[in-house]
């Protein structure tokens, strides 16, 4: 059977840049092992099948790494939300609403001059994990521990949906060279955390931050764009923020190392102390549509 697909660029405005996603947008038929042989055939950081809503939500939304599924991500389902707009499947509509293993994730679909933009607002709260050996992540990165940033937190998992180990490093020219040392990500993977690694400085001008995002044994050696570990992070910064109450965002720079550069815009609500929601939004290009065998 023909299953229709699309691929697109997601926190881009140019083709060939941010990150690509496959999105299979009629998707019902399709076993997991089939979407997930799919995904492998791919081989995108994600591939997204979407199935018919139901009750609140319009769609469901199933996300497929190269080796497995995945309860929530950021740019799968900015990305999907796209192709449904641009395809037509979502009408007039401009607030929409995923249903996916993390929860119900809303979707607001804008424009910016030609350019179809879209902000997810994240599934989970903040939940904040353990703590990792400075030595031992600064291993897996191919660092030295002096390269590594404490003064706010040392390197931890942070999740609002799909957990990440979060590391600030010193300045720009560490974040260049890091590497991803299997040796060392499968030593913490051992200790029982997935090493899917955002590594992050933090910048002034045109970017408050520059990223990048290894998760080797995930089948994603590095990543132009994550939205989800960018929310963890916007969250986590929040977090540290003196401030009891505030509105806070951050313009995020990732991708550039892969020469795919990406931009992410993140923005965070916090009261009484804890932060209550967290956003990321970008832009997306089309690329590419075709059909699968299966």
């Amino acid at each position: 059977m023909k299953y229709q697909f699309f691929t697109c660029d997601v926190f881009t405005d140019v083709r060939f840049g941010g990150n690509p996603l496959a999105v299979l947008p009629n998707a019902d038929g399709l076993s997991s092992q089939q979407m997930q042989q799919i995904a492998r055939e791919f081989n995108y950081s994600e591939t997204t099948f979407v199935f018919p809503g139901h009750g609140e939500f319009t769609r469901k939304v199933r996300i497929f790494t190269p080796t497995q599924e995945v309860p929530f991500a950021g740019h799968p389902n900015i990305g999907t939300a796209f192709i449904l707009a641009s395809t037509g499947e979502l009408g007039d509509q401009t607030d929409v609403l995923f249903d996916e293993i993390s929860g119900p994730v809303p979707i607001a679909i804008y424009r910016v001059d030609s350019n179809i933009g879209c902000e997810l607002k994240a599934p989970q709260s903040l939940v904040i994990g353990d703590t990792l050996a400075i030595e031992l992540v600064a291993s897996a990165l191919s660092l030295t521990p002096d390269d590594i940033a404490i003064a706010t937190h040392a390197p931890l998992v942070a999740s609002v949906g799909l957990p990440f180990v979060l590391v600030e490093v010193k300045n720009r020219s560490v974040l260049q060279k890091a590497r991803a040392y299997l040796p060392a990500m499968e030593q913490i993977h051992a200790d029982g955390i997935m090493p899917d690694m955002l590594v992050y400085v933090r910048s002034t001008g045109e970017f408050d931050i520059h990223a990048r995002m290894f998760a080797p044994l995930d089948g994603v050696p590095e990543d132009p764009a994550t939205g989800s570990a960018n929310c963890a992070l916007a969250a986590l910064l929040s977090h540290y923020q003196p401030a009891v109450d505030g509105d806070f965002s951050w313009r995020i720079s990732q991708g550039v190392e892969m020469n795919r550069p990406s931009v992410l815009d993140a923005r965070t609500a916090k009261k009484a102390a804890v932060v209550t929601d967290v956003w990321i939004a970008g832009t997306c290009k089309m690329v590419s549509e075709g059909t699968i065998d299966v």
